[in-house]
């Protein structure tokens, strides 16, 4: 049942020994690989896909007028960028929490919650004037705690619908709407701004649609997933019965706390370094879609192509067209990672983490020429800022499926949890604000101009190159551990 999560311990009357033991849990696996997935399951990935979707438009609203925002308010980048750091650090801290509650109680009811409580936030900050800067830095807080609760537990569903094959599939189109999500927040946002010349009613849509999808979410989502669940169970019988068949009268029944489990997850060389490698991987995502709108937008005004922003509503089409590149990039990437995965698996066991690392080195390549050229050749910097984003979306869904088959599903809510915590910690919660603040110290020390204002900006994103590096660094260490800890997640 989902009220008490993965651990259920099985009734008394399913304890049986040696030889039937073994034949109920081949049986039970058996018939469950024979029945594919019905339609109700791919209905239910539908909405969480939904989901996800506003989650992510939600999330990249503030990038999408960051221009409007940073003005109405008065704000230096090193200010701009504690927007998205406030809601990244919120975010992280409360998914452990969450993860904790969806290995353990009805994930439904918190995934609702979890829905209106970030809808409602979003709408309500809206209203907020320039004299209150402060209120409208806390709600990006608190949107980032309604959104970290959907975040943690809706993969963990996927995961209990589908088998191996099918669900890095199913994984991977619920990755794509992150990118997808992502871009139409830019768009949205931007477009809402230039039609009501109000940076406001960007705040206003997105509320509606979560609306649509809490009620989609409460009619068609069940309260429990029977699928991998049941197998565990069954997995988790043989286990007892084989410990009391050697141990008469031995009979393991207490449930491993969240401290073990953390243990645990330490000991898993696999899991550690794929997460430090996603962490890299999110210091870049984190501080491009922060700072890309505005940082083009400087490069123009250097080489004349803008005016400078001094009327009320300042000029959108950069976030317009970045967020038709993430768009547009989200999606070929996430299908070309997994396609890519699905092939190379078959020639070598160690594919996932090559392929990530081989992504984060191309990537980290694209964005320091990106950077190079953008002060002579503003074409070339959309082009190759499209191809660093392509090679990071390569990787989303198949970072996560490392982490479902390395780790047991039983402490998988908690896993997930973890490299949401430790990937922002280290990565966006702190990228946004380092290049806001990296950039402001450089205007300081420098005479006040347009061109000084481009360079600061510049010299900082160089940051994102090397960390990029790092992460292709990370995969490759995950490389030398994956085959034994896959292994050992299945025993």
């Amino acid at each position: 049942h989902e009220s008490t999560g993965l651990q259920s311990q099985p009734p008394p009357e399913e304890q049986n020994y040696g030889a039937t033991a073994a034949r109920v849990r081949q049986g039970l696996v058996m018939s469950m690989a024979r029945k594919g997935p019905a339609k109700r399951e791919y209905l239910i990935v539908a909405v969480l896909c939904y989901a996800n979707l506003i989650n992510f438009m939600d999330w990249f609203l503030v990038p999408g007028i960051l221009l409007n925002i940073q003005k109405y308010f008065e704000l230096s980048d090193g200010d701009t960028g504690l927007l998205q750091t406030v809601f990244i650090l919120c975010y992280m801290l409360a998914a452990p929490i969450f993860g904790y509650l969806g290995d353990r109680y009805n994930r439904k009811i918190i995934l609702g919650a979890g829905i209106f409580f970030w809808s409602g936030v979003t709408l309500g900050s809206s209203f907020i004037s320039e004299s209150y800067y402060w209120i409208f830095f806390l709600s990006r807080g608190l949107v980032g705690v309604g959104t970290a609760s959907y975040s943690t537990i809706a993969p963990t569903i996927i995961a209990d619908l589908f088998e191996e094959g099918k669900r890095t599939t199913m994984l991977s189109i619920f990755y794509i709407f992150i990118p997808v999500g992502s871009g139409l927040g830019y768009v949205l946002a931007a477009g809402m701004a230039h039609v009501t010349g109000d940076w406001h009613w960007a705040f206003r849509i997105t509320p509606c649609m979560g609306g649509l999808a809490l009620v989609l979410l409460i009619l068609l989502v069940p309260h429990r997933t029977q699928r991998r669940i049941a197998a565990h169970r069954a997995l988790s019988i043989s286990g007892t019965i084989r410990v009391a068949a050697e141990k008469p009268g031995v009979h393991r029944t207490a449930k491993a706390t969240w401290c073990q489990d953390v243990i645990s997850l330490a000991k898993n060389w696999s899991f550690v370094w794929s997460s430090l490698g996603l962490t890299a991987m999110a210091f870049v995502t984190g501080a491009l879609g922060m700072w890309v709108p505005v940082f083009l937008y400087r490069a123009q005004v250097v080489q004349g192509i803008v005016s400078p922003c001094d009327d009320k509503t300042c000029d959108s089409s950069n976030s317009l067209i970045f967020g038709g590149i993430t768009i547009g990039t989200g999606i070929l990437g996430v299908i070309a990672g997994a396609e890519a995965a699905r092939r190379l698996r078959k020639i070598n066991n160690k594919a996932d983490p090559l392929i990530c690392a081989t992504s984060m080195f191309i990537s980290a390549l694209c964005l320091y020429i990106a950077l190079m050229v953008a002060q002579t050749n503003i074409l070339s910097t959309f082009i190759f800022i499209a191809f660093g984003e392509l090679f990071l979306s390569v990787n989303w869904a198949v970072v996560t499926d490392i982490l479902l088959y390395v780790v047991t599903p039983r402490r998988q809510s908690t896993a997930i949890a973890l490299q949401i915590l430790v990937s922002h910690l280290l990565g966006d919660a702190g990228s946004p604000y380092l290049i806001g603040a990296i950039a402001h110290a450089i205007q300081v020390k420098n005479a006040h101009s347009f061109r000084w204002s481009f360079w600061s900006m510049q010299y900082s994103f160089i940051t994102c190159a090397f960390v990029g590096v790092f992460g292709g660094a990370f995969f490759l260490l995950t490389s030398f551990y994956i085959e034994e800890d896959r292994k050992e997640a299945e025993r």
